[in-house]
């Protein structure tokens, strides 16, 4: 552009995690415990290694010692799953201050909210309301076996799918609640035994989440990807991968699962992955976690719940790298500024590179600062950056400066999430606060 200035950055770390991706944390919150590190197995005769950590709130006498065992990243994303049973201990009674206290606490440690409801776990403890056993037949965890069936009478999944409308309908515009994981029939929602419900049962219990949740983004289970299209024919919809680290998911399962979906979900929903066992496992099996973070990029993921367990240090800088790559990362190319705004008004171009793996899913505001030795304001761009997908971008940016400026405007850029937080940028740009200065103009 004649007249203008342009300045070239380059790229360094964000100096926080920013929203809406990286590790989570997992029936905890920011900063929180973390459940002691465990062998998985040990001591269960029903191999069933994980049925005290599946549960909000965390069982009584779970051991949380994980701090000393190892380390875990900071989390802006907190995955919490309930039973049904507490949500709806009596039939048509649904218990929304439970609920309420759970967003409480995740707006207290400024999260955003990852929330599956699931209809049983796999254990007697962890079953079904009370109430459905007097209606329908409920079966129960056979002896020696991991995991337990659910009912298949219809009525199952008309009065769960009941449940999960009452839910949407106090919570759906909560803007805390990002992102509500579709829950399936069998343990913890996961869509054990599937193939015993008839494709019209399953769709019509898909319906629910397709017609109740219009402001929060869903994420289907890969066991099902039929199901995942067909809710992707009404609206966006992602993905998460159970079992992430297993060489049987990792060398085959989900990617057949990725091959039954469109190869664009990543770019309008958002992908998320869930640890087999937790990492200390991985290591004690001589997993490739190498092999894993690069496979998972691959499939665009923006969180990952290593389920609140530690972390090994050895593996310190290959998190971080993973870190570095997860969900979005704005790296901010160059900034290109008129040098003097004529009659009030100038040019901003700007340039970002998303070297992350996934765009932001969220429509967060882009706001450019204009500052001199008088005045300071805050303006609203309708620029929006959900369409920053990895790689380039531009955006030009036509910028009225408000009464009250003259002389010279530092020029700065930001983006605020729910909190009024800025975002992190991956840049060497000089930060003000949460902001980033990219350029100067005369008014």
């Amino acid at each position: 552009m004649e007249g203008t200035v342009k300045r070239v950055f380059g790229y360094a770390r964000e100096y926080k995690q920013n929203p809406y991706q990286g590790f989570t944390s997992f029936q905890h919150f920011r900063g929180g415990k973390l459940y002691s590190d465990a062998v998985a197995g040990a001591g269960n005769s029903a191999g069933c290694e994980t049925e005290n950590y599946e549960c909000y709130p965390v069982t009584a006498g779970v051991e949380e010692n994980g701090w000393a065992q190892g380390f875990y990243p900071d989390t802006s994303v907190a995955y919490i799953r309930v039973l049904w049973k507490e949500f709806e201990p009596e039939q048509g009674k649904y218990d929304y201050d439970f609920i309420q206290d759970i967003i409480d606490k995740a707006r207290a440690h400024r999260q955003t909210l990852m929330f599956r409801i699931m209809p049983h776990s796999t254990c007697e403890r962890d079953d079904v309301p009370e109430w459905l056993k007097k209606i329908v037949d409920c079966p129960a965890r056979p002896a020696g076996k991991r995991v337990k069936d659910s009912p298949t009478d219809e009525r199952y999944l008309e009065y769960f799918g009941t449940a999960i409308e009452k839910f949407a309908e106090r919570f759906d515009d909560c803007d805390v609640l990002d992102i509500v994981d579709i829950c399936l029939p069998g343990s913890w929602g996961e869509g054990y035994k599937l193939e015993r419900y008839s494709e019209q049962s399953l769709k019509k219990f898909m319906d629910v989440y397709v017609r109740c949740f219009n402001k929060t983004h869903l994420v289907g289970q890969v066991a099902s990807p039929e199901l995942i299209n067909y809710v992707r024919c009404f609206k966006p919809v992602g993905w998460r991968g159970d079992g992430t680290g297993s060489p049987f998911h990792m060398n085959g399962y989900f990617q057949q699962a990725v091959e039954a979906m469109p190869k664009d979900v990543w770019k309008t929903a958002p992908v998320s992955f869930e640890s087999f066992w937790w990492l200390t496992e991985w290591l004690r099996h001589g997993w490739d976690i190498d092999d894993i973070i690069e496979k998972t990029l691959g499939w665009h993921l923006s969180n990952f719940n290593a389920k609140s367990f530690p972390v090994p240090n050895e593996w310190k800088d290959k998190i971080d790298y993973w870190l570095s790559k997860m969900g979005y990362h704005y790296k901010i190319d160059f900034a290109e500024t008129s040098e003097k705004a004529e009659n009030g008004v100038f040019t901003l171009k700007l340039g970002i590179d998303n070297v992350g793996v996934a765009p932001i899913y969220n429509k967060l505001p882009l706001i450019v600062k204009l500052k001199s030795k008088e005045s300071s304001a805050e303006i609203r761009t309708d620029v929006d950056i959900t369409k920053w997908l990895p790689g380039k971008a531009e955006e030009n940016i036509v910028v009225s400066v408000p009464e009250g400026f003259s002389g010279k405007i530092t020029v700065e850029i930001g983006v605020k999430d729910i909190y009024g937080e800025g975002l992190a940028f991956a840049t060497n740009a000089e930060r003000d606060g949460d902001f980033y200065v990219v350029g100067e103009v005369l008014a």
